[in-house]
Order: structure tokens, then C-alpha cells, then sequence
């Protein structure tokens, strides 16, 4: 009977030593064995692993860890107050040295506040505000003061505590209430000084196409009125030839004509004119055509 409570027993221990030995380690993690406390191996491949019964196993996450802590207030270089939003992206690195000096995920996310909070508030401080919050892109360095925080941090925490910084990154920028005015003071400024240039670079120009429209209109002018010029230098060139044509062959009709149509222009219902029994004027009027006994000259056929 005591055979077989002894038989029993050592089943149970082997039993238990077999459950003990085996170890199965998860992609997401590290496992980490240790001897009395002491590390004495590493496990970073996924799988069924043995070791000793008599050893322990600690279990580190390798996932991607987000450090979201809340908004924290910096001083610019003006002595500006603002908040940040920051957040960290880490991941273990070397787990047997994280173990050694953080222990754990909080105390690694502490000494990455430390070391990031530290480095932001140095950078911010030496930086103007205006080159956090502004509108002009060429003048916006606040991705490359985070950009340099991130590298700097990345390279010291990896080799203290066997972290890894994969991204450093503002989720939101906020200004004070008297800051925030200044600010947007700033700005207006700004955009009417930009609206300013604009009006007079569209009034300098207006008035060069101005200044083109006139002088092509002052052109086109001259040069029709010259045409118009001699249009009408030919026109009364040829009614002269006309005219002197017309009188030679009947000056007396000629004369008639001429003088009928002087009296339609200057005789109306409203006009008197007061003039000599003989004036030449009135010749027709008094005397009638008998008047000019001119002899009318036939060209011979």
C-alpha cells in the first residue's frame, strides 16, 4: 500500500516537473528565463521551448506601446505660454537590459517622459512662437523641432533601457486665452499685410494695361485720322474737279445753282437781311436769270 501512495507521488512530481519544463512563447512577446531571480536566457522566437523546472519565466510585451499622457504646458522663447499634446510610440528593444532598469511598462513609460518632456521643453524654449503657430508653410518648424526631439530620445533611451522610440508626435497644439489673442493678432496682421501687397501689385497692374490701352487707342486714332485726312483731301480735291467741270460748260447755270443754294441756307421764315436794291446777292431775286448775260459756251461736239 505504501508502494503505490509512493508511486503515486512520484508520478505527481514528474507530472508536475513536465508541466514546469514545458514553456510556450507567443509572437507578442519575450519571454525571459530566470534562475533563482537571475536571467539566464533570452526567448524572442515563437513556439514550444523546455527548460528547467526548478527555473521562471517573465513575460514582456513586444507589441508597439503608445505613451498618450495628458497635454502639457512649455514656454516659448518669448515667454509664451502653450500646450502640447504629445504622444510616444515605444517598443522593447534588448528585454533582458529593460528588465534590468525599468522592470516594467510603467517605468519605462516614466523614464520616456522624463527624457522626451525634458528635451521638448528645451527645444520649445529656444524656438519663437511664431514659428510654432503660423499660416506660412516656409516658416512652420514645429515638424522638425518634434522631428529632432524624436531622433535625440531614440538614440539615449535604446541604449539605457533597452527601448526603442519609433515616432514622437502632436496630437494638438493650444494656445492660452492671452496668448491665443496676440496670436490671432498676429495673423490678421499678417493676412492684411498680405492682402495689401496683392491690391498693389493689381493697381500697379491695371494701370500698366491702362497706360498699353491708351497709347494703342491714341494710335488707332492718329492713324484713322490721318486716313480721314486724306479720305477727305480726295474727296474735296475731286468735288473741286467736278465743280470746275460743271462751270465750264455752263457758268451761267453754274452760278444760278450756286447761288439758289446760298439762298437756301441762309434765307428762312426767321432770317431778315437787309441789302441794296442792286447787291449782287439778290440779282437773281430782282432781276431774274436775264440778269447775267453771260453768253452760254457750248464745247463743240
Amino acid at each position: 500500500m505504501r508502494s503505490r501512495w509512493w508511486l503515486a507521488l512520484v508520478m505527481l512530481l514528474a507530472a508536475v516537473a513536465a508541466y514546469r519544463s514545458v514553456l510556450f512563447v507567443d509572437e507578442t512577446e519575450f519571454v525571459i528565463v530566470t534562475q533563482f531571480g537571475r536571467p539566464v536566457a533570452t526567448l524572442a522566437e515563437s513556439g514550444l521551448h523546455f527548460k528547467a523546472p526548478y527555473q521562471s519565466a517573465l513575460r514582456i510585451d513586444r507589441r508597439l506601446q503608445i505613451y498618450n499622457p495628458q497635454p502639457s504646458e512649455f514656454l516659448a522663447a518669448e515667454k509664451k505660454n502653450l500646450h502640447l499634446d504629445v504622444f510616444v510610440c515605444w517598443r522593447v528593444e534588448d528585454p533582458q537590459h529593460f528588465l534590468e532598469t525599468v522592470n516594467d511598462i510603467q517605468g519605462a513609460e516614466s523614464r520616456i517622459h522624463d527624457l522626451v518632456w525634458s528635451d521638448l521643453a528645451a527645444e520649445v524654449g529656444r524656438t519663437p512662437l511664431e514659428a510654432l503657430v503660423t499660416t506660412e508653410a516656409a516658416g512652420h518648424r514645429l515638424g522638425e523641432l518634434i522631428g529632432g526631439v524624436a531622433r535625440r530620445c531614440a538614440a539615449r533611451v535604446v541604449e539605457a533601457y533597452g527601448i526603442q522610440i519609433v515616432d514622437v508626435q502632436i496630437k494638438r497644439l493650444g494656445l492660452p486665452s492671452q496668448v491665443r489673442e496676440s496670436v490671432f493678432e498676429r495673423m490678421r496682421k499678417e493676412r492684411a499685410r498680405m492682402a495689401e501687397k496683392y491690391r498693389s501689385e493689381g493697381q500697379a497692374e491695371a494701370m500698366k494695361i491702362r497706360a498699353a490701352a491708351d497709347k494703342d487707342r491714341k494710335v488707332t486714332l492718329a492713324k484713322a485720322e490721318a486716313e480721314a485726312e486724306k479720305i477727305r483731301g480726295r474727296a474735296e480735291a475731286e468735288a473741286t474737279r467736278i465743280y470746275a467741270a460743271a462751270h465750264q460748260k455752263d457758268p451761267a447755270f453754274f452760278e444760278l445753282q450756286r447761288t439758289l443754294e446760298t439762298y437756301r441756307k441762309i434765307l428762312d421764315d426767321k432770317t431778315t437781311v437787309l441789302l441794296s436794291a442792286d447787291s449782287e446777292l439778290l440779282k437773281y431775286l430782282t432781276r431774274g436769270p436775264s440778269a447775267n448775260p453771260t453768253p452760254t459756251t457750248n464745247p463743240a461736239p
